[in-house]
């Protein structure tokens, strides 16, 4: 019986990395929900996946060279295209071949990220956010690995009333003396996630979070009509652990320098956040039942059950 892939996170459409960003001439290692991923460009300069097995001894193929746009195990030198088929075998020319294959994982490129398919055959084609579509942006990434199951890092992304709080030094300092206020947080459907709009006392509604299905959240900034957005992807990494991943889209300070800037801001955010979700327990977000809530729960309960009714139950 055929092994199921990706438990818990199977049938999604997830980015991976930003595809400038996968080298030309060696592989790149990843894990995505306790699986080992690895990428590779083939002769042409297509990126691909596989499982990071090899059939044989199942050691690391990302631990091998990429030759000629196939992949060689760095154990006993078994060579592997980008759809997975087993091209050379040393020291046996008469092996059959079409039996030898690796595992290989559906990939698009799009949007200018690496999109991975958590099954065996993909199904509809990724959901780009539209910020990556914009002309004249530049994008960038960084990623960190935190020791908290990744429905928590998400549902953090999508939680305004926590920034006063976990935030007051750096974005949620305005907020401190108003948590007295009322704050109503609401949840609109869209065709491939979310529109949350908060509401506070004596303000016009704000809406710049958007949820993406199922593990991305975008945060509109766009100082003065300028294109600025962040989007976080939260990743399950190992068991009990989360790979977050931001990407920053803007169409403004776009030199190659200014880079570390907005990362440097990034990473202080992200560090504050950290510190206190690593203390969760459960890790793993439970039902609903099991937690206390309040009204301005209502994103964070809404992408709940997105997660016990269309993400959990597929991974069986």
């Amino acid at each position: 019986m055929t092994r199921a892939l990706f438990p818990q996170f199977s049938g999604l459409w997830v980015p991976l990395v930003l595809a400038r960003d996968v080298p030309k001439a060696k592989p790149l290692a990843m894990t995505l929900a306790g699986e080992p991923i690895v990428l590779f460009r083939d002769a042409d300069g297509a990126i691909h996946a596989l499982m990071d097995r090899c059939p044989h001894r199942g050691v690391a193929l990302s631990l091998g060279k990429v030759e000629g746009g196939e992949i060689a195990c760095p154990f006993h030198g078994w060579r592997f295209d980008g759809d997975g088929y087993c091209r050379h075998v040393p020291w046996n020319p008469d092996a059959k071949l079409e039996t030898l294959s690796a595992t290989p994982l559906p990939l698009r490129e799009a949007g200018g990220l690496v999109w991975l398919f958590t099954g065996r055959d993909a199904v509809g084609e990724p959901a780009v956010p539209a910020a990556f579509l914009l002309p004249g942006v530049r994008v960038t990434a960084q990623s960190f690995h935190w020791q908290v199951h990744w429905t928590r890092v998400m549902e953090n992304m999508l939680d305004t009333p926590h920034l006063p709080f976990v935030h007051a030094r750096s974005i949620g300092k305005a907020l401190r003396g108003r948590t007295a206020e009322k704050m109503v947080m609401n949840w609109h459907p869209t065709d491939h996630g979310a529109e949350i709009v908060a509401q506070r006392a004596g303000e016009a509604p704000r809406s710049s979070l958007r949820y993406h299905f199922p593990n991305a959240m975008e945060l509109a900034i766009d100082p003065g009509g300028r294109v600025l957005r962040l989007l976080a992807v939260c990743s399950p990494a190992d068991a009990g652990a989360t790979r977050l991943t931001i990407y920053t889209i803007r169409d403004f300070a776009r030199l190659r320098w200014l880079d570390p800037l907005f990362a440097r801001a990034n990473r202080r955010i992200a560090e504050e956040d950290r510190a206190i979700l690593e203390s969760s327990q459960p890790a793993e977000v439970p039902p609903a039942s099991e937690e206390h809530s309040v009204a301005t729960d209502a994103p964070t309960l809404a992408f709940r059950k997105i997660w016990f009714t269309r993400i959990r139950p597929g991974g069986g």
